[in-house]
């Protein structure tokens, strides 16, 4: 049995292509066919760094052969997987010059358990170079766009995995977070994007920035489906319910994550959080004043202290010659570069006491802040803007526009999802509705240390009240 030629296979869901594939009402080869061509039609959004079709169709002819009582949970559906995650057959750049040839002799453990389970790869995705940024205005690779408004940035670093997903390319993938890279892309991109809890994935196979504060995140068009991949990734299988809003208390913590924000911005997630309201949930306005500077104490000193440190562990491990200083030598993107050359290998590295009071007294105190606030006002969740203005044009890497004067592109976009980075703790972006504009704006919701399906239950509670964006127009 087929589903009729008139039905747009790239607009299913992750779990509703599986519900097909599993009943062979749609074959692998004829989905992954739909996907192909999709990618092929809009390839001007620059979205992969590796992509071989006649691979993911060879690789779907196959799962089309396995028996049914053989097949996984994932059994034939093509995700897309940023460029810095370790695959098999494709080389892992990070979007580096110096890493074009870098071809893994393993998948990174947390590709490989979405391949165990019956996922195939669609392709490498395009990403902003060594993940340091989130214009995704690769220099060396081309600039991924947003599928909503192709001169405009889809975010980054996992610009390609987002605006994969948002342009119906794939159903959902894998890209890493450090500062907002999951977060903020989903959200300019209109998508899902869940942080995990720190330590929750396997960290192995992945092109580092800090062992302390990366982790890998899934990003799809629906909860349900960051949901299905993380519950494959961390086994936690079993049926995930959709929470009760009725008397849900959400923290909203006006100072700092809603000061100075774009109006369009504000507009869209005010009335997302009155929809709640509506829906039951208890809106609690509670202060986190102290909670930025925390982060600032602790986060920069942090990252650029284990990047050249754990980006040498990471070549070592693949049984390659380079070094950081290599690396750092070829880098195309003069954003990047500047990182590397200044704070990183540069007179304003970071020394080894700024990183151990940053381990042992800054993170601490930040941690020990969210326990309070989460512990002291009774909420389920921090609610803010994932990204304080919505996606702007391409080019604009140094200063962007924020309420009529300019201010630092880096610094402004990860302004509200870098501070619970270095805490450890999940944060899950949904699309909250677009700007007048047409441009997607993000609703971030964090929750306390290991609480990842909690949050994605409520997550779908909450997906419920606001609905799914309408798709791009192409």
């Amino acid at each position: 049995m087929h589903r009729s030629p008139d039905v747009d296979l790239t607009a299913l869901s992750a779990v509703d292509a599986l519900r097909l594939l599993r009943s062979a009402e749609v074959s692998a080869e004829r989905y992954a066919q739909a996907l192909v061509a999709q990618c092929r039609r809009l390839q001007h959004l620059n979205a992969f760094i590796g992509f071989d079709e006649s691979r993911v169709l060879a690789a779907a002819r196959t799962a089309d052969r396995v028996p049914m009582d053989a097949r996984g949970p994932l059994h034939g559906l093509p995700l897309v997987i940023k460029d810095n995650i370790d695959t098999v057959g494709f080389a892992t750049s990070a979007g580096t010059p110096a890493l074009r040839s870098n071809m893994p002799r393993a998948n990174a453990p947390v590709a490989e358990r979405l391949f165990a389970a019956g996922a195939l790869l669609l392709g490498k995705a395009n990403m902003h170079e060594l993940a340091d940024g989130i214009t995704n205005n690769n220099a060396a690779f081309g600039a991924a766009r947003n599928p909503y408004a192709p001169t405009m940035i889809p975010g980054g670093s996992s610009g390609g995995t987002a605006a994969a997903v948002a342009a119906r390319m794939s159903p959902g993938g894998l890209g890493t977070d450090t500062g907002g890279s999951v977060r903020i892309p989903a959200a300019l991109c209109g998508v899902v994007g869940l942080r995990p809890t720190a330590g929750r994935y396997p960290a192995g196979g992945i092109v580092p920035i800090s062992h302390t504060r990366d982790t890998a995140g899934p990003i799809a068009r629906t909860v349900a489906d960051v949901a299905l991949l993380d519950g494959v990734i961390t086994g936690a299988q079993a049926g995930l319910s959709s929470a009760s809003l009725k008397g849900a208390r959400i923290g909203v913590p006006r100072s700092p994550f809603f000061e100075d924000v774009d109006p369009a911005v504000a507009a869209v997630v005010a009335s997302a959080l009155r929809a709640l309201r509506d829906a039951g949930c208890v809106l609690v306005d509670a202060d986190m004043p102290d909670i930025a500077r925390l982060s600032s104490a602790a986060a920069g000193a942090i990252s650029y202290y284990e990047q050249s440190r754990d980006l040498d562990a990471y070549l070592r491990a693949a049984g390659s010659s380079l070094t950081t200083r290599d690396i750092a030598d070829q880098i195309a993107s003069p954003d990047v570069r500047s990182i590397f050359e200044t704070d990183v290998l540069g007179a304003s590295a970071i020394t080894e006491q700024a990183y151990r009071e940053a381990m042992q007294v800054h993170r601490p105190r930040l941690q020990a802040a969210y326990r309070d606030y989460f512990r002291m006002h009774d909420v389920v969740a921090i609610a803010l803007p994932t990204t304080v203005l919505p996606a702007r044009p391409i080019g604009d890497d140094t200063e962007v526009e924020l309420n009529g004067r300019k201010v630092p592109t880096f610094a402004t976009f990860l302004r509200n999802t870098r501070i619970m980075t270095t805490a450890g703790i999940p944060g899950l972006s949904l699309p909250a509705g677009l700007a007048p504009s047409g441009l997607p704006v993000g609703l971030e919701f964090d929750g306390p240390d290991g609480s990842d399906r909690a949050l994605l239950g409520f997550g779908l509670a909450v997906e419920a009240v606001l609905g799914r964006l309408p798709p791009p127009s192409f």
